[in-house]
């Protein structure tokens, strides 16, 4: 039991909703803070509206205030612009690991402590542990929806007052207390898309910030076999959106894009999912954000994974003097420049760092 008070961030889903639920039954002095992210243009179906009137409602069964917050400046200052830029320079950026890092660690806790909080809670699926002096993030209980890789950007004196009250549970039994407390949220699909954005047709989407232009497809030897919408919405390893068919010579086998080029707009395909055109032995990141502030020898072995459910594989990270380089004792599929590579020692998540460059 305890007289503290903690500020919870309502986003309108299950996970938040059953988080305070989790809270407030602890007795914990629970509040709710709705965060608005982004402005929608007029016109625009506003799903932050959904969503805050089912965090209301959800607040008003558990009888707890609920505050809102406007923080849609620093997400476009600090999250936004990173995320169109990246994609600008033919990356595939991930702004779910920068909202974590510039909003929910930052704006969001800063916000918090103003109106009386002593701790914060998410309803991330992560884990805190409390060894040797030290706070560490580590993986949940329910591996499927465990969101570390998202988190790796935040510093230990960030998670010093942070609580994660899904860290024991899986998704099924979430929904199950939900029911059981008649909650609005209880059946709600999990949000996906950009984060805080919603899901939305990149293509359209992107189009209202960056100009592309169509160009051409080829294959591994070079011919001309399509045409795309731009090769800024397109990512290694994808097979939606290529429209490829029929193609003289070529087997009815599903294509893949292994590379382009943004500078002149192509794009890359091969055939088959485990085409070796697809498959890296090793990547380099240019910085790591540690997370707990401790000393590492090199080379360092331990797991990295290299996007959200991916399978962590053993690898060896040497250091030079401008980047890190990292090795992999198998090869990984279709990793993209842009995205996060995440180290991990068995269940404890280290940091991580931006993959500028693929072998």
């Amino acid at each position: 039991m305890s007289n503290n008070t903690v500020v919870v961030g309502m986003s309108g889903g299950v996970d938040s909703s059953v988080s305070a639920y989790l809270l407030k039954k602890s007795g914990y002095n629970v509040k709710g803070l709705f965060m608005q992210n982004w402005q929608n243009e007029p016109g625009e179906e506003c799903t932050s509206e959904i969503d805050f009137k089912d965090a209301s409602s959800v607040c008003d069964v558990l009888d707890i205030p609920l505050h809102r917050a406007n923080f849609s400046d620093e997400y476009w200052d600090r999250v936004f612009k990173n995320f169109l830029s990246e994609h600008e320079e033919g990356r595939t950026p991930n702004p779910d690991i920068l909202c974590n890092r510039e909003i929910k660690f930052k704006s969001f806790l800063d916000y918090a402590f103003k109106i009386g909080a002593d701790f914060i809670a998410t309803g991330h699926y992560a884990k805190l542990i409390d060894k040797d002096n030290n706070r560490f993030l580590a993986r949940a209980k329910d591996l499927n929806k465990d969101q570390t890789y998202f988190l790796h950007e935040v510093k230990e004196n960030e998670f010093l007052k942070c609580i994660f009250p899904l860290s024991e549970l899986n998704k099924e039994e979430v929904r199950q207390i939900a029911i059981d407390q008649k909650l609005i949220t209880a059946e709600k699909k999990d949000s996906v898309g950009i984060c805080f954005v919603g899901e939305r047709n990149l293509k359209d989407f992107l189009k209202r910030f960056i100009s592309f232009d169509k160009g051409i497809i080829k294959d591994e030897n070079g011919s001309i076999i399509g045409e795309h919408n731009g090769s800024i919405l397109y990512t290694q390893g994808q097979r939606q959106g290529l429209m490829i068919g029929g193609v003289k010579g070529r087997k009815e086998l599903p294509w893949y894009v292994y590379d382009k080029n943004i500078f002149t707009n192509e794009i890359f395909v091969c055939q088959g999912v485990d085409n070796e055109l697809l498959m890296n032995s090793a990547l380099i990141v240019d910085e790591i954000n540690w997370i707990n502030e401790m000393s590492y020898d090199y080379p360092l072995n331990c797991s990295v994974q290299v996007r959200h459910q991916h399978e962590p594989v053993k690898c060896i990270i040497t250091r030079t003097d401008k980047s890190f380089k990292v090795k992999f004792n198998d090869k990984i599929r279709a990793i993209a420049p842009g995205q996060s590579a995440v180290f991990y020692d068995e269940d404890i998540c280290l940091g991580g760092g931006i993959i500028t460059k693929t072998y």
